[in-house]
């Protein structure tokens, strides 16, 4: 590991400084689950670690309102374990509880897992100088690509591996950004970025800013959560693909629906297209079979991931059907 310099930070403001005065040369410590690996293996060598656990409110849950406010430094295990996240936001707690090992969900923190970088076993490898690491060649699209993206271009094929990012994209959440010149808010949706955009970047933080928070609209009435893990391990590991859905009945009717994909593209990949043939129509078995077919369209899997295609469709099907029967 590269040695680096420790710094505490006590609030937004100081932590913003901090990483400004490093000019892209300082990270930042969240719960670390992510970042010391990286460190270790030599794929992150920041000069500067600026550690958020001294800045107040960050690990905050609160619901004044309805409304759902979490801060980046809570922990996976908390939004797992909260009650009324379970009750209001299912999908969300469902997420949280399915990330890594029960270890990891303890020191892990919501805005690292939103913000960690990809699994890719060529980024991952200091033998591999891909695109992502400022070299020419995504060696996933003739390489090992069994657990690649089956969506998104050829710049570069990771998959973002985040279990909560899916959910909340679902439930239309903004992320508040903590930059120089103050607070600024977007949809989570647009938090993430493709590899087009940046391919050495997952989301759109700048080296100055942090994300602080995410805010999770209250859910309308007779609205229905879940989110589904498809995983090689079931003790533990990353998804091969996930699901999460949304969607709101009258009756049995669904007059609304948010479908989000995970692990099939660089970004949490939502489903427009199926969430249009669900919405004021009934989820008889014909309609969950169609609304499986359009989320996996356009799809353009590689040469040993093509599993994948009906391995979402099935997610998608059994998510909508378990949600129907609710």
């Amino acid at each position: 590991m590269k040695a680096f310099e420790y710094a505490s930070a006590r609030s937004l403001k100081q932590a913003v400084s901090l990483l400004r005065e490093k000019a892209g040369k300082a990270q930042v410590l969240a719960g670390g689950t992510d970042l010391i690996p990286q460190m270790k293996e030599r794929i992150a060598e920041p000069e500067r670690l600026v550690d958020l656990q001294g800045v107040p409110g960050l690990n905050r849950i609160d619901s004044d309102g309805g409304e759902l406010r979490l801060g980046a430094l809570v922990s996976l295990a908390e939004i797992a374990e909260h009650p009324e996240i379970a009750s209001s936001w299912r999908a969300l707690s469902q997420g949280a509880g399915a990330a890594a090992s029960p270890q990891i969900r303890n020191a892990g923190t919501l805005g690292g897992n939103l913000c960690q970088r990809p699994r890719c076993w060529y980024y991952r490898s200091e033998d591999f100088l891909c695109r992502k690491k400022g070299g020419d060649t995504c060696f996933a699209l003739e390489g090992e690509n069994k657990y690649h993206a089956i969506f998104g271009g050829d710049e570069c094929r990771i998959v973002h591996p985040s279990d909560t990012a899916p959910a909340l994209v679902a439930f239309g959440s903004t992320a508040a950004i903590q930059s120089p010149s103050g607070e600024r808010r977007l949809p989570l949706a647009e938090f993430f970025a493709m590899p087009s955009a940046d391919v050495t970047r997952e989301n759109v933080l700048k080296d100055d800013e942090i994300l602080s928070a995410i805010q999770v609209p209250k859910p309308l009435a007779g609205t229905r959560s879940a989110y589904l893990k498809i995983r090689e391990k079931a003790s533990f590991d990353f998804a091969l693909v996930s699901c999460a859905a949304v969607l709101t009945f009258a009756g049995p009717t669904c007059e609304r629906a948010r479908i989000v994909l995970g692990g099939v593209a660089p970004v949490p990949w939502r489903c427009r297209e199926a969430e249009e043939i669900l919405a004021g129509r009934a989820l008889d078995p014909a309609r969950l079979a169609r609304c499986a077919e359009a989320a996996l369209a356009g799809a353009a899997p590689l040469s040993k991931n093509r599993y994948k295609v009906a391995l979402a469709k099935a997610a998608v099907r059994r998510v909508l059907a378990g949600l129907r029967e609710a």
